[in-house]
């Protein structure tokens, strides 16, 4: 609980609606790219048409039939099919610029939720190494989507026997067996965008508990968004732009929930991991509490030396007098009186043995 109260706190404090509806403008101008890129990577071992057929039904689930065929002709306008060796090379760095903006916003929204910022200093290598980091999201989108695909091929399998054995099982198990596999595979996604986006050291094993986090609260916004914009009928309202509103306004949730998962990663971190540092390509916000790279070092003081019994009186310490309220003025006296007794028997002491010392040399003689 008090990571969550701390994680709603950080929510107000962040701005994390602005960072949403700036993520989701963002997203909408860069899906086309991303999702031909995408297609592209899964398409070299499944095929185009199988590929982009498996996008548009997941998106189908999502946003409904208008807005997901809004995605397909997106998708078929940037396609770089039939274009000469010049446009297509234009062409592909074109879409992997745009594929890979979203993610630069997104690397930004994280950082500044997590108190870091981009080194000015670092110029151009954090450029390109924040170009080589999203296109490898990408990269794991796609092979993510490979894993859903073939994972969803053997759970469609198994479940086809499953109904021929237990006709009345089978529909619950396959549910479940899907929803573990959501479940899983949006952790992983989330789990990577906490560990490689930001420019923060993180170790794995900090970034699940965030994930894990992310990703049920993921699931179970989609399944609201979901049932929002079916029973709201939201896209009518706007007329022929109803189809991109209603994918706007799911991606702006989408984005929402992220930006909450970053808020709880970051205060599990500084409460339970390592904190927040940041590496070379960053440095802290101002007023940000991050943990700093290297171990803090203790001031080393020197131990006071022993007092040595042999060591004369004059010199030796006194002991330290512990006074516990209001000092009687005849102790004071006594007190003085005690030292000047001291003082006075070491001088007696003292003439005692010179005089011994001189009769003795008397007596040599």
């Amino acid at each position: 609980w008090p990571l969550l109260k701390k994680s709603f706190k950080g929510f107000s404090e962040d701005k994390v609606p602005k960072l949403s509806a700036s993520l989701a403008y963002y997203t909408v101008f860069s899906l086309a790219p991303l999702l031909v890129v995408i297609i592209s990577l899964a398409g070299i071992f499944l095929g185009q048409e199988a590929a982009q057929g498996s996008i548009v039904t997941q998106m189908r689930g999502l946003v409904g039939d208008q807005s997901a065929a809004q995605v397909q002709e997106m998708v078929q306008g940037a396609s770089l099919s039939g274009k000469s060796s010049v446009a297509l090379i234009i062409g592909i760095v074109t879409l992997i610029i745009g594929a890979t903006s979203m993610f630069g916003e997104m690397q930004d929204s994280i950082n500044g939720i997590w108190g870091i910022k981009t080194n000015p200093r670092a110029g151009m290598k954090a450029m390109i190494k924040t170009r080589i980091l999203s296109f490898g999201m990408v990269a794991s989108l796609g092979f993510l989507l490979l894993v859903s695909l073939a994972a969803t091929a053997v759970i469609e399998g198994l479940g086809a026997r499953l109904q021929d054995m237990f006709p009345n099982v089978s529909v619950v198990l396959f549910y479940i067996i899907n929803l573990v596999l959501t479940l899983g595979i949006t952790t992983v996604l989330f789990a990577g965008v906490f560990k490689v986006l930001p420019d923060a050291k993180i170790r794995w094993k900090d970034v699940w508990i965030g994930a894990i986090f992310t990703a049920v609260l993921f699931l179970i916004g989609k399944f609201l968004i979901g049932l929002y914009i079916n029973k709201s009928d939201v896209g009518s309202t706007y007329g022929s732009a109803g189809s991109l509103i209603v994918l706007l306004l799911w991606i702006y949730y989408s984005s929402f929930i992220l930006f909450m998962g970053a808020e709880f990663t970051k205060n599990y971190l500084v409460e339970y991991g390592p904190g927040i540092i940041p590496d070379k390509y960053a440095v802290p916000m101002e007023g940000a509490i991050v943990a700093s790279a290297e171990p803090k070092k203790q001031p080393v003081t020197a131990a006071p030396a022993p007092a040595d019994p042999q060591q004369p009186w004059r010199t030796r310490p006194y002991p330290a007098l512990s006074v516990s309220g209001p000092r009687d003025p005849h102790s004071a006296h006594e007190d003085i009186a005690r030292k000047g007794t001291h003082v006075g028997g070491a001088k007696a002491v003292m003439v005692a043995m010179l005089a011994a010392l001189t009769g003795a040399i008397r007596r040599g003689r």
